[in-house]
C-alpha cells in the first residue's frame, strides 16, 4: 500500500547534477588520509567500488525482471513470495534480504523510495543513486509522485494509480517494470540488456528495442 509521510521537503530538481556534498566530501578526504598514512591503497578503494558497480551491480535485477517476462510461472511465484525465490538465486544479504517485488501494469504503477534515509536492495540494484538519498526526492515522491515521476520524464494517465512503497530495514522493494511492446521472441539475455536500475526503482520505464521503433 502507498506510504504517506510528513517530512519536510526541498522544492528543487533532485536528480540534476548538484554540488558536491559535505559528507561526499568528507568521504574523500578521509579516503585521502587513509591513503597518505598506508592504511588502505587506491587499488583497494577502487576494487570495491569496480564490486558495487559491476558484481553487485543492477545486473541481477534486470536477470530477475528478464526472466519473469519470460517465465509466466516464475513470475507468479516470485510476487507471492519474493523473498525465498531471491533467496535461492542466490541474492540474498548485503540489504538484499527481506525485498519484495511488485509488478507494474497498464493500470497501476509503482515506484520505490526511503523516507527516513536510503535502504536499498543492493544485492539486486548495486549502489543507490545521489537522487534516491536526497531529501528532495525522498519527501516529495510520497506528497507529489506524478510532479516528481515527471521531472524524469515519465508521464502517466491520468488513470493510472501511482503507488509508493517506502522502503525500511525490514524490507526493501523491487519493481518489475511493464514489458515493452516489440520483445516477442527476445531472449532473457536480449531482454535484460533493456532494463535500467531506475526503471526497476520505477522512476522510469523500460524502452522499447530499437528495432521496435524502425
Amino acid at each position: 500500500m502507498s506510504e504517506n509521510h510528513n517530512h519536510d521537503h526541498h522544492h528543487h530538481g533532485h536528480h540534476h547534477p548538484s554540488p558536491e556534498s559535505y559528507w561526499s566530501a568528507r568521504t574523500k578526504a578521509v579516503e585521502s588520509l587513509l591513503i597518505e598514512k598506508g592504511l588502505i591503497s587506491s587499488d583497494a578503494i577502487e576494487s570495491v567500488v569496480q564490486f558495487y558497480e559491476k558484481d553487485l551491480g543492477p545486473m541481477h535485477g534486470k536477470k530477475v525482471v528478464a526472466k519473469a517476462w519470460s517465465d509466466p510461472d516464475f513470475k507468479q511465484k516470485l510476487l507471492a513470495d519474493s523473498e525465498t525465490v531471491l533467496k535461492d538465486l542466490g541474492y540474498f544479504g548485503m540489504q538484499g534480504e527481506h525485498v519484495r517485488v511488485v509488478e507494474n501494469t497498464e493500470d497501476v504503477h509503482n515506484v520505490v523510495c526511503c523516507t527516513l534515509c536510503s535502504c536499498y536492495p543492493w544485492a539486486l540494484l548495486g549502489l543507490p543513486p545521489a537522487w534516491y538519498k536526497e531529501p528532495a526526492y525522498r519527501s516529495r515522491i510520497v506528497k507529489e509522485p506524478r510532479s516528481v515521476l515527471e521531472e524524469f520524464g515519465l508521464v502517466l494517465p491520468d488513470k493510472v494509480e501511482i503507488r509508493v512503497w517506502d522502503s525500511s530495514a525490514e524490507i526493501r522493494y523491487l519493481v518489475i517494470p511493464e514489458r515493452p511492446a516489440g520483445t516477442e521472441g527476445m531472449t532473457e539475455e536480449e531482454l535484460a540488456e533493456l532494463v535500467t536500475r531506475d526503471s526497476m526503482i520505477g522512476v522510469v520505464k523500460v524502452q522499447p528495442p530499437a528495432r521496435a521503433n524502425v
